[in-house]
């Protein structure tokens, strides 16, 4: 399915970035990451190359702001749910499950894409990892108060991620139902915690 050329209009530098961040999605659900080029959005959004050129430099850049786009519309949810659900580690445990498969759900098959896209060269596998390392920040705050003294390590957090990326694929394939992923990665969680309460006390 061909994406819908959009008319030019005179917008301010953000809603310019904007409009193009949203036309470069589109290309993403419709055409696959192959087919993402400065060029094509461009074309799509009804703008030269030079003002695409003039907001993301390179294709490379395209795809880092992309998956910054992606990750803050992520992180603000997740942030609004954590903030909100009750003090209790089986609550918090459940909804951080719930976030990271809705993340997964909502987002169809512009994600992995994107994430592969990201493995192509070192300067996007950065990108990719400081979003990793503020995720794992994020969780280790959210899991301080139930946590040992010390926290939870950050071996076990990069194995927290690590799982909850292949659940969340494999509900998002069909593999496994919603329920089944998200008890399981919340079942991952509760075992950090518990793990870090018992390390403390040898």
């Amino acid at each position: 399915m061909a994406v819908e050329k959009t008319p030019r209009k005179r917008l301010s530098r953000e809603a310019r970035r904007r409009q193009l961040l949203d036309v470069a999605w589109q290309i993403m659900q419709t055409e696959g990451s192959e087919a993402l080029t400065l060029a094509r959005v461009g074309e799509a959004a009804g703008v030269s190359k030079p003002v695409v050129y003039d907001h993301f430099t390179t294709r490379h850049g395209l795809l880092a702001a992309l998956y910054d786009d992606f990750d803050r519309r992520q992180s603000e949810r997740m942030n609004a749910a954590m903030d909100a659900a009750p003090m209790q580690l089986p609550q918090k445990a459940d909804v951080l499950a719930a976030c990271y498969v809705d993340c997964v759900m909502t987002e169809g098959r512009e994600i992995p894409e994107l994430l592969s896209a990201l493995n192509t060269s070192p300067e996007l596998a950065a990108v990719k990892r400081h979003y990793q390392l503020d995720f794992i920040a994020r969780c280790q705050r959210w899991l301080a108060p139930f946590a040992g003294r010390r926290g939870i390590a950050e071996a076990g957090m990069w194995g927290l991620l690590g799982g909850a990326d292949a659940i969340a694929g494999a509900v998002a394939r069909g593999d496994i139902s919603k329920p089944e992923g998200q008890h399981a990665i919340a079942a991952i969680v509760m075992t950090l915690v518990t793990g870090s309460l018992t390390s403390e006390a040898d």
